[in-house]
């Protein structure tokens, strides 16, 4: 079996993962295997809580890529792989880990994963979430005030000091390496009905009943 990659970039707040759930949706969710590039963020157990908080999660190094390309490479072999859970709350990783076994597809999403040529170099179908800023900003601060335990003062800073500044450096120039750009994200219908359907070509199969 010789899995097909997709990647699903985008800026934080884009709408990455309702563009990934919407294609999951479209396609069938029972032959593809989903995973997250947030997963692979390095573990900082070794670091003071202070420590962990001075760290720039929006740069590439803050991820364990080469993790995430030797898993890829595993699942489109055929091979099973255990993922990294991450506790976004404590910035560590868990003991326990996701098993992901190998699927006709692979769908991967996060906001670096174009903008490192290794890892860009392996998926067959690269999609970018495009978004307007603003709303990015609310959309994140939203999510991390109700699911990561944030203040709200603590995430305009980040988003001042490395989110912003990441984006315009790394995420941004990411999206000429896209096969295809996605506009307003998971409202955009007949974008994601359109990817939907090359991928439903690329794997030979109808939609889902």
């Amino acid at each position: 079996m010789h899995s097909v990659i997709i990647g699903v970039a985008g800026g934080t707040g884009s709408g990455k993962t309702t563009v990934a759930n919407r294609i999951l949706e479209r396609v069938g969710t029972k032959h593809i295997a989903y995973i997250p590039h947030d997963a692979y963020y390095k573990d900082l157990s070794h670091l003071s809580r202070e420590e962990r908080a001075q760290v720039n999660f929006d740069h590439p190094d803050a991820l364990d890529t080469p993790l995430l390309i030797q898993h890829l490479r595993l699942l489109r072999a055929g091979q099973a792989v255990e993922i990294p859970v991450y506790d976004f709350t404590r910035h560590t990783r868990v003991d326990e880990t996701s098993h992901i076994g190998p699927a006709p597809i692979v769908l991967v999403e996060g906001i670096l994963i174009f903008a490192e040529p290794d890892l860009r170099a392996l998926f067959d179908v690269k999609l970018f979430v495009d978004t307007d800023a603003d709303i990015r900003l609310m959309r994140r601060l939203k999510r991390d005030l109700q699911e990561r335990g944030r203040t709200f003062d603590s995430v305009i800073a980040q988003y001042m000091s490395t989110v912003r500044p990441m984006h315009l450096e790394f995420v941004e120039p990411s999206k000429r390496y896209a096969h295809v750009i996605i506009p307003e994200g998971g409202f955009n219908e007949v974008a994601i009905e359109m990817v939907a359907a090359r991928i439903r070509g690329l794997l030979g199969k109808k939609p889902e009943a």
